[in-house]
């Protein structure tokens, strides 16, 4: 008889789902219709990459000591999905929600966001999350994930704000109670 115990599979089911998170965050409502967002999934290789990277960044640019933590809790990931979002504005006149008269003027800043990206990416983050609230699967939305990511420039030069999102399935949420 063929058994299938479930430690066997957890990680491809959570790759599974991870695939649909990041078909919900694609499928996210958009300002203007216009999509900056840059959503990939990275599995138990790339996690220890990012998690190396945190590590390297803390040593080396003096980050507060909670990088380190989130750079040994994403090792217990079975996936993680990465979600960003280019800076461009999206020409509504009038706006002025990024802080700047018109997005001519807002064009003169190229790392300020436009508030609609942020907005946009935020939408889109909040469906991805759902769908592994949907599946039981544990999960937490990092920033600083996000940086390393930047560092690394993984999503591309031109995504300036990134989340990342571990994935788990074990029978405690790990990303949750942390010291």
């Amino acid at each position: 008889m063929n058994q299938f115990p479930e430690q066997e599979i957890r990680d491809e089911a959570v790759y599974e789902i991870a695939k649909k998170m990041a078909v919900a965050a694609r499928t996210a409502p958009k300002g203007r219709g216009i999509d900056n967002t840059v959503i990939t999934i990275v599995k138990k290789d790339g996690i220890k990459e990012i998690s190396d990277t945190l590590k390297k960044m803390t040593e080396d640019e003096g980050l507060p000591a909670f990088f380190v933590r989130d750079a040994d809790n994403i090792l217990s990931a079975s996936a993680m999905l990465l979600i960003g979002t280019k800076i461009e504005p999206l020409n509504l006149s009038p706006c002025g929600l990024c802080g700047f008269g018109t997005c001519g003027e807002k064009r003169k800043h190229p790392d300020v966001p436009c508030a609609f990206n942020t907005g946009d990416l935020g939408i889109a983050i909040g469906s991805a999350v759902s769908i592994a609230m949907d599946n039981r699967v544990d999960n937490r939305v990092m920033y600083t994930i996000g940086m390393a990511v930047l560092h690394m420039k993984l999503l591309g030069n031109d995504v300036k704000v990134v989340y990342g999102i571990p994935l788990s399935s074990s029978s405690k949420n790990p990303y949750f109670d942390r010291q």
